[in-house]
């Protein structure tokens, strides 16, 4: 099956082989515990450092590929490369959807045919927010050079235009209470596109704002990247 997409090789180990009975060493990030995936998921973090690092030293790739939609585990691994001095080029793609805009994954079977049907809100109140932010950097800049041009030539500093936080957590949280079905809001965040430390305020540079949520029993989680351009 894998050749037919032109997979050469295949790395699939065991438990046994990625973790020896005297196994005692691990990779622990500092830091990514506190944020709103590791408060969900104690130990989660050091265990996809751990077994991402041994991956990479065993199979030394080129280049690896990941997926936004761990947008945590992504920003993760690309720390990870950056402070122990590894020869890998992380490359992340964009998260893949069904055609109605639910990201894509196992805990997905897990819905029931009406969960299903409404599970597209996930996605939906991300994009709310990701409009928002669009809508007033956009419009803000407009009027600013508006304004510029109304100055007969005098030079005017760029102003600089910011969304409080809250306000973006507040446009997502609203979209997913619309929806009865979505029964446990855990967190909605909104981070530094780098470091997915939380910030205040979302200017320019924009942020990565992540979710998890349950739609019935189905904890499902998804992210969008706020950006100009």
């Amino acid at each position: 099956l894998l050749q037919e997409f032109g997979v050469d090789h295949l790395f699939a180990p065991n438990k046994e082989l990625m973790y020896g009975k005297n196994h005692m060493t691990f990779v622990d990030p500092i830091g990514f515990d506190d944020i709103p995936e590791g408060v969900s998921r104690p130990g989660h973090f050091r265990g996809v450092a751990t077994v991402v690092t041994k991956l990479f030293n065993i199979v030394q790739p080129t280049n690896a590929y990941f997926g936004q939609k761990d947008a945590a585990q992504c920003t993760l691994i690309r720390r990870i490369v950056d402070d122990l001095n590894m020869d890998v080029n992380v490359q992340v793609l964009d998260t893949i959807r069904e055609t109605d805009g639910l990201a894509m994954s196992s805990r997905n079977a897990y819905l029931t045919p009406k969960e299903r049907m409404i599970s597209p809100v996930v996605y939906k109140s991300l994009c709310a927010a990701k409009q928002f932010y669009r809508m007033i950097f956009l419009g803000s800049v407009s009027s600013s050079s508006m304004e510029e041009e109304e100055d007969d030539g005098k030079e005017t500093e760029g102003k600089e235009f910011s969304i409080p936080s809250n306000t973006l957590r507040d446009i997502v949280e609203e979209v997913l209470r619309s929806e009865p079905l979505v029964t446990d809001i855990q967190y909605v965040s909104v981070d530094d596109r780098e470091t997915m430390r939380p910030i205040d305020v979302v200017g320019k540079d924009g942020a990565v704002i992540s979710l998890a949520c349950k739609v019935g029993s189905v904890r499902l989680i998804d992210n969008i990247v706020l950006k100009i351009g």
